[in-house]
């Protein structure tokens, strides 16, 4: 199976020749990094991931089958112990995922009113059980065992018909597949998962479901040449139905995080200091202990919604798209905690999206005066966000210059505001509005200058 691997760029090659057409990407990184990102993704901003697997049956969190069964977790055993009788396997969670309410369309409609503009699903996680009928992941996928239903396959139209970006997870590594752990005996110098399973189901994911967005993971343990990543991503870029759309990040192989991909995302909740010279993606969750739906938890575990819509304009600022999880429970719920979050972003975007949407980074991302502000730009336009509302109504800001063509207006406010120039440091002075109660509960305000150098 490791010959057939190999000869995967010989076969890509001839099927283009015959069909006429010279790849304009060539597998190495060099060639595949000069893919310029399709746009959409830069002008996104906002996405919502989903972590939804068999996993999401003992609710414990998206590593349990791991944790349980390689590391021996006393407090994984002790859940065992407690709640399910002695010789019930992992496998035995498999026909409990029923997914019995899951709504896509529904699913389409929250996201919709969250402000998203892309949604990332998992079609497969570590445990190797896949949410789609992999023809190569038999009795282990969502068609054949638990829900009887394709899961991707029903949520895509809905998101499309809301013109939302549809993005898959997919782990590369399986931690308990038989080839997966023979080819990691030998330290990685055969390839039999990589051929057998790897490369079949993201060519099926692309050739079935022509995703916007293919999010990698689990590339930690092996090289990239391992995965065959350059390859894969070659023919991707080249002859996929999806070549001329399709958006990539950075998790495909040990040494590939933050360096190569079509844009990063470094690690789990990565965030720069400065802007980047690539795009970048943070990714968070909603539950901070988790990314897979657990039944234990506490509102002290839920982000707050400040703690988001601060997130969500540090990061654009800062030029990345900020990717929000949720894990739905096994019968398909969004709880209505995470709903709550959700449509809390969206009420917020639906003012001040403005300045967030296809923004760029401004040339001074933030300040620390009297309050936290953060900027970003568009169509010649200074937005500014602020947190703290001044005791005096009177916001200051340091770094834009006032010319007498200065206009300053806030979101939701359609009257122009008053300002003024502080004759000792030439800092421009805004004088604030009286809010009305929807407007004072946002907590985070958006500027609009036009005007300012």
């Amino acid at each position: 199976m490791a010959v057939a691997v190999q000869l995967l760029p010989l076969l890509l090659l001839v099927a283009s020749a015959l069909a006429g057409y010279t790849p304009r990407y060539t597998p190495d990184w060099d060639s595949l990094d000069a893919r310029p990102l399709p746009a959409w993704f830069d002008e996104a901003k906002f996405g919502v991931f989903v972590h939804w697997g068999v996993y999401s049956v003992p609710a414990w969190g998206e590593w349990f089958w791991y944790y349980w069964k390689d590391r021996k977790d006393p407090d994984a055993e002790a859940f065992m112990r407690n709640n399910y009788p002695p010789g019930f396997s992992y496998a035995d969670f498999g026909p409990q995922f029923q997914a019995k309410f899951y709504d896509p369309k529904k699913w389409a409609e929250i996201f919709e009113a969250a402000g998203a503009r892309y949604v990332v699903l998992t079609s497969k996680h570590h445990e190797g059980y896949t949410n789609w009928p992999s023809p190569t992941s038999w009795n282990w996928n969502s068609m054949d065992v638990g829900p009887h239903r394709d899961l991707v396959g029903e949520l895509g139209p809905h998101l499309r018909e809301k013109n939302i970006h549809f993005g898959l997870y997919h782990s590369l590594l399986e931690w308990f597949h038989p080839f997966y752990l023979l080819d990691k005996q030998n330290n990685f110098t055969t390839q039999n998962f990589v051929a057998a399973k790897v490369l079949p189901e993201l060519v099926d994911l692309v050739n079935r479901y022509k995703p916007d967005l293919i999010w990698s993971d689990g590339e930690w343990e092996a090289p990239d040449t391992y995965w065959n990543s350059t390859e894969f991503l070659a023919w991707l870029y080249n002859d996929s139905p999806v070549k001329d759309k399709i958006v990539v990040n950075d998790r495909w192989g040990i040494d590939t995080g933050c360096k190569h991909g079509g844009y990063l995302n470094c690690k789990d909740k990565y965030k720069p200091k400065t802007v980047p010279e690539r795009k970048w993606e943070m990714c968070t969750t909603l539950d901070k202990m988790s990314w897979g739906y657990r039944e234990v938890m506490n509102n002290s575990d839920i982000l707050t919604y400040v703690e988001i819509i601060s997130d969500l304009v540090d990061v654009v600022s800062l030029g990345g798209n900020y990717l929000l999880n949720i894990g739905p429970t096994k019968d398909g719920v969004i709880i209505p905690i995470f709903q709550e979050r959700l449509l809390s972003v969206g009420r917020w975007l639906s003012i001040n999206g403005e300045g967030i949407y296809a923004s760029k980074p401004w040339r001074v991302q933030m300040e620390h005066t009297t309050s936290r502000l953060w900027f970003t730009t568009k169509q010649s336009a200074v937005y500014v966000f602020f947190a703290d509302w001044p005791m005096s109504g009177v916001l200051q800001l340091t770094s834009p210059v006032p010319t007498n063509m200065t206009t300053v207006m806030m979101l939701g406010i359609p009257e122009l505001l008053k300002w003024s120039e502080d004759s000792l440091d030439r800092s421009l002075l805004i004088y604030l509005p009286k809010l009305s109660p929807d407007l004072a509960d946002m907590k985070i305000w958006t500027l609009k200058l036009k005007g300012v150098e």
